[in-house]
């Protein structure tokens, strides 16, 4: 196969495709794209922030159960409480995992899902997988956190005073699990994926999504054939467990460290395409718009970003003088966390905390560090991270109108009896 382009490589050339109109569109009109475009181009404030959907044992379209301690939940989606999350270890269970839905999740039967692999770019014609057939070949096991590009979102407008559109999350649109399944470059190769493959474009089997009017169709992302062939799973079982009908059943797409929209799930169908392809997922959605970047926006998202959280609930309680452990847990999709720093005082002062992990690619690190209160009253708890490139969270995310890929020091506020 012909030598293939770096990600960075890859986003400059899909950018200038889609400007100068030589990208195709996937299962979508081109002037339904762009009015998607300058939709995400003005921000939308954000209904919830002030006051957060309530959480309840149930949500329509979610299958498993949504308990008030575990969840927040948030349109169709539900948002993991980060204080359920203490004591559970490296792995977040499949009871407590985030559900990001863009309509409803499908119950699909095991036995009868087919996934066909089919396009241009292949040598020959579409070919069929059963999971019997996915069982059959070599299984590969990977631990790494699935996170939406729009974690930590509603903090642009409560810290920073800045309108965005999108989901309100605060941390918990994150989980990491263990993940087992089959490469996805040997299912391609299976396929016949032929020299002249650029874009590979998995397509989930969930209802189609309508916005404003217009029908998008199924949730699909195309990912650059080199990342294709590299890193990404079709996983099928879930720390060690199969595939629960909310979290991708039977079968889902795991791409380590970039933006959980590239995960798909419930995955029926791969287009191999011998040309570039745009989608709603990679134009008018998780692209950057706004002051300081292109009227078309950024270059679709693609790894996520650097982050920390407290195990704690919003205004939990200290008795004063008295020695209390904060834990939290650190994550960059960029590289393994290298430092954690604690402060309780505003900033003034920072101290390391102790990581309980090994530091590892697209997985996060927990960590804790010990506090005594000297003083009654409301404080502020920070934490932040140095992954092993050297990034530092900043005291402030750049401003993107949809709210993408907030990586500031988040301030958590706490009280001390």
């Amino acid at each position: 196969m012909s030598p293939v382009p770096t990600e960075d490589a890859y986003d400059r050339i899909r950018m200038r495709q889609w400007s100068e109109g030589r990208a195709r569109s996937a299962g979508i009109e081109r002037r339904d794209l762009l009015k998607l475009i300058a939709a995400a181009s003005a921000a939308v404030p954000l209904a919830s922030v002030a006051a957060p959907a309530r959480a309840a044992d149930g949500l329509p379209g979610v299958v498993k159960p949504l308990p008030p301690e575990l969840f927040t939940l948030r349109g169709t989606n539900a948002e993991t409480n980060f204080a359920a999350l203490r004591g559970t270890g490296p792995l977040t269970p499949a009871d407590r995992f985030f559900v990001r839905n863009h309509t409803a999740t499908p119950l699909i039967d095991r036995a009868a899902w087919r996934l066909t692999v089919w396009g241009d770019g292949l040598r020959g014609g579409p070919v069929e997988f059963a999971l019997t057939d996915l069982l059959e070949l070599p299984a590969v096991t990977r631990t790494a956190f699935v996170e939406c590009a729009g974690n930590g979102r509603s903090f642009f407008t409560s810290q920073q005073g800045q309108a965005v559109g999108g989901t309100a999350w605060t941390l918990g649109a994150i989980g990491t699990a263990r993940w087992r399944g089959v490469r996805l470059a040997d299912v391609l190769r299976r396929a016949g994926t032929g020299r002249h493959a650029v874009d590979v474009l998995p397509r989930g089997l969930d209802a189609e999504v309508v916005t404003d009017g217009v029908n998008l169709g199924r949730v699909r992302r195309p990912l650059p054939v080199a990342k294709a062939l590299e890193d990404v799973l079709l996983a099928y079982e879930m720390n060690g467990e199969p595939l629960p009908p909310d979290h991708g059943s039977p079968v889902r797409l795991i791409v380590p460290s970039w933006v959980g929209i590239a995960s798909i799930k419930w995955v029926g169908d791969i287009e191999v395409s011998a040309e570039p392809l745009l989608t709603p997922w990679n134009t008018g959605l998780y692209r950057l718009f706004g002051p300081g970047h292109p009227p078309e926006g950024s270059a679709p998202l693609t790894r996520q970003t650097l982050k920390s959280a407290f195990e704690l609930a919003p205004g939990a309680a200290f008795p004063v003088h008295r020695r209390a452990p904060l834990t939290g847990r650190s994550w960059s999709g960029g590289a393994p966390v290298r430092t954690v720093e604690v402060s309780t005082d505003e900033g003034v002062r920072w101290r390391k905390a102790r990581l309980r992990d090994e530091p590892r690619a697209a997985s996060w690190v927990r960590w804790t560090a010990d506090w005594v209160p000297r003083e009654r009253g409301p404080a502020v708890l920070l934490a932040r991270a140095t992954d092993r490139s050297g990034r530092t969270q900043p005291v402030a995310t750049a401003h993107n109108t949809q709210g993408y890929l907030f990586d500031a020091v988040v301030r958590h506020p706490v009280v001390v009896n």
